[in-house]
């Protein structure tokens, strides 16, 4: 029963971390990248139970006003080196999952220069807090996940659906984060699947729910402006998720579009 509960807990923790860090249309700094889409990229969206996500979508908003949009507006007092720190050091633990998926992926230079990225900034950076390996000219790179890499490989998307509290996902992406948890994330294996001296249970929690409060952080600005301007916000998110993960499985550097001109008004971000 342990078990069972423990796996339960990093299932839900790890799709939260993954929906506000990486799927919900992030660019490799962490900020939102939005605009508008043309006529001719429209595509069919598989929004199987459009009506239950309606609801779930209403309430993870609600939530979102009296919880998250709070503990994010408090994090941004904290001095700015501490963010900055903060943020470097949780991108440099994400290279434990985007290197193997720039192998299987076959982005073998990428997968050199993140390993190098990681070596140098985890001891020279002391544990990631500082970016050095920018310094000497390996810049950072755009994570990966195996949701993206099932994507490569062709495997199908399946139908969108909103969880309760943890936002917007696909059946593909779900898959993905059961494998991180299945011996595919370095930093689960580290603490939660082998009980070792220098890190417990809760460094794995703590990480990954700071990467969701820092991301909520960086983008206030960015999802105050797409709350005002959309005219079926709904609608607009879903666009930009399913967008976002079609860019990042091509590897497409580009802004993210929603699926409708009409949707909302074009968003200015950080």
């Amino acid at each position: 029963m342990n078990l069972m509960k423990k796996i339960l807990i990093i299932f839900v923790i790890s799709i939260f971390s993954q929906v506000i860090t990486q799927n919900v249309f992030a660019g490799s700094d962490g900020t939102l990248k939005i605009g508008k889409k043309s006529k001719e990229q429209n595509n069919e969206v598989k929004d199987c139970f459009e009506t239950v996500n309606r609801g779930i979508f209403a309430f993870n908003q609600g939530l979102d006003k009296i919880f998250f949009k709070p503990v994010a507006k408090g994090y941004r007092y904290l001095p700015k080196p501490i963010r900055s720190g903060t943020s470097n050091a949780l991108s440099n633990l994400s290279n434990v999952v985007t290197i193997p998926n720039n192998i299987l992926q076959g982005q073998f230079k990428e997968a050199g220069i993140n390993t190098l990225r990681f070596s140098i900034n985890t001891t020279l950076g002391i544990a990631g807090i500082f970016d050095v390996a920018s310094y000497y000219g390996l810049n950072k790179l755009d994570k990966e996940d195996y949701g993206q890499t099932l994507g490569t490989w062709g495997v199908n998307e399946g139908c969108y659906f909103v969880l309760p509290v943890l936002g917007p996902t696909t059946v593909r992406d779900a898959v993905g984060s059961m494998i991180n948890f299945s011996g595919g994330d370095a930093w689960y294996n580290v603490t939660i699947a082998n009980n070792t001296k220098y890190f417990e249970n809760s460094d794995y929690y703590y990480s990954r729910l700071t990467a969701g409060v820092d991301f909520r952080a960086k983008n206030l600005e960015a999802f105050e402006s797409l709350e005002k301007n959309s005219l079926d916000l709904y609608a607009s998110v879903r666009s930009l998720y399913l967008q976002d993960r079609k860019r990042k499985i091509q590897n497409l550097d580009e802004t993210t579009e929603t699926m409708n001109d009409d949707d909302w008004e074009e968003i200015d971000t950080q």
